[in-house]
This record gives structure tokens, sequence and C-alpha cells, in this order.
């Protein structure tokens, strides 16, 4: 399932190949991909691409046309990926929208999405915003320290699901989480609000470094992730406990990686990551 990593980097591709390009087209292949806005699907024709974003696992295009700002919002999902035409999918009949352009670097972009479990939004900017504050807390990558210790020292509960529950920090999922405690040498189980200060710090910095770390290498293709240009991401070869299960730590503490399956399946050594060590 794509990441913050993975749609920071469809969004900074498709940023870098359609900033100034107009859309020239928008075709739609099933209208229940379209969540919200389908009605408003003929203004983007002649629009004009001013910016892309991205907020938690969605990416925004956003248009321009006559002074007048929309989005169009994609959710990639499970399996949801946005893709330029050079790119060679299994089972074209899951592409169910293309955006044509022309004066950019990439003559269209396709939202292929098998499971359909994201979905394309059409809003305008108040609607984007509702979109946000909706579904997404705050940012791992702009949060500052502080607001970030807060947030912990708030919520009460286990520390794993706090990290992937989107309304409380948006865009982490199940693998990052995995990496980022086994590198903070947290357990997925402590309690979040009893961590100490220089716990949260560590976590914290820890965070940023491995979602950074995961942009550079263009995120992690572990099942159907592909970056718009067809690349797979590299970050998989940097993973040290997902999907590691009784491998030895690489920590040389001499224990096995430990999988434990609940909502999701968690990966940590239980010397390394002992829960008894959080203050």
């Amino acid at each position: 399932m794509p990441e913050l990593p993975e749609a920071e980097v469809v969004a900074g591709q498709i940023r870098t190949a359609l900033i100034g390009a107009r859309l020239t087209d928008c075709w739609v292949g099933r209208k229940d991909i379209v969540r919200e806005g389908l009605t408003s699907r003929l203004w983007y024709t002649g629009a004009v691409v001013q910016q892309v974003q991205r907020h938690g696992k969605s990416v925004a295009i956003q248009f321009v046309k006559e002074q007048a700002v929309r989005y169009v919002v994609a959710e990639l999902g499970m399996t949801g990926l946005l893709l330029f035409p050079s790119v060679q999918i299994k089972y074209p009949q899951h592409v169910h929208v293309r955006m044509t352009f022309s004066g950019g670097q990439e003559p269209e972009v396709r939202y292929w999405n098998p499971r359909r479990f994201g979905r394309l939004s059409l809003l305008d900017q108040e609607g984007l915003d509702r979109y946000v504050a909706r579904r997404f807390g705050c940012d791992p990558l702009t949060v500052s320290l502080e607001d970030f210790y807060r947030l912990l020292k708030n919520r009460r509960g286990r520390l794993k699901p706090l990290l992937m529950h989107q309304q409380t920090v948006a865009g982490i999922g199940n693998i990052y989480a995995n990496e980022i405690l086994f590198r903070a040498g947290l357990h997925p189980n402590v309690p979040a609000d009893r961590l100490s200060a220089a716990r949260v710090e560590r976590l914290f910095l820890v965070t940023r470094e491995v979602l950074h770390s995961a942009i550079a290498c263009g995120g992690s293709s572990v099942r159907d992730f592909f970056a718009p240009d067809g690349t797979e991401g590299r970050y998989k070869q940097c993973h040290v406990v997902y999907g590691k299960e009784e491998q030895l730590c690489p920590n040389s503490c001499g224990r096995r990686i430990r999988r434990v399956s609940d909502e999701r399946s968690s990966f940590f050594c239980p010397h390394c990551q002992n829960p008894r060590k959080w203050k």
C-alpha cells in the first residue's frame, strides 16, 4: 500500500512533468471511481496545472482556469497508481481515468486502480480544505517537535496504531511504522502518552530520517507500487525489520525478529525493542 514516501514520489514526478501543462481531455471510464465532483469534470478542459501537492497518502493536482482554482485529488489506496503512458501495465482494463495534456513533458496521466479502494475527487478550494481536515492529522515532515510531543501526550493507547491513525499522523502506514519503531528502539505496544521527552524526540527525529530516506530512494516497491514513470522504489532494500520475521536482528543482539499479527503485522526485535523500556 503506498504510504507518505510513495505519494511524495508520485507528486514530485507529476510536478516535474506537468506544471504549466494544459488539460485537453479527461476521460472517466467508471463513474463510481469519482467520489465527489463528477459533474464538474468538463470545467477542467483547458485548465492549466499550477501545482501538485501531497496530503497524507493522497496527491492533489491544482488546476487554474480564468482565475478559478480546482483540484483533482487521487487517493492511491491499496493499489492505486498514477502512471504516464509509456509505462506498460498489466490489466489495462483497470485504467479508470485518463487525463490528456498539451505543453507538458508527458502527454497523459492514467489512474490505474484494480481493487478500487481509492477514488478520485474533483474539488474546489473549500472542498479540498474539507477533504484534508476530515481525513488527515499532522504531517510528520512538517509538524514541530513541540506539537508532536503534545500530540502523543494527549492520546492514550498503543504507539504503533497511533502512528498509523491517519487522522492523528497523516501518511505513515505499516511498512514505515515498523521501520521507524525499530530504529527508535520502541516496542509497537508501548503506551504513547507515557513516553519520556527524550524518547519522543528520538522518535520524532527517526520518523523524519526514515521518511526522507525513503523518498530519496523512490519509496518502497513491496508489491504493486510504481512511480508514474514506471520505476520501482529502492527503499525496500533498506528495510531492516519489515517482512524479516525469524531473521537475526540487524543490531547483532543475537535475537531474531518476531512477527505478531494484530490489526496489522508488527515486526520487532524483542531485545532491542523491549516493551518495558519506554521512559
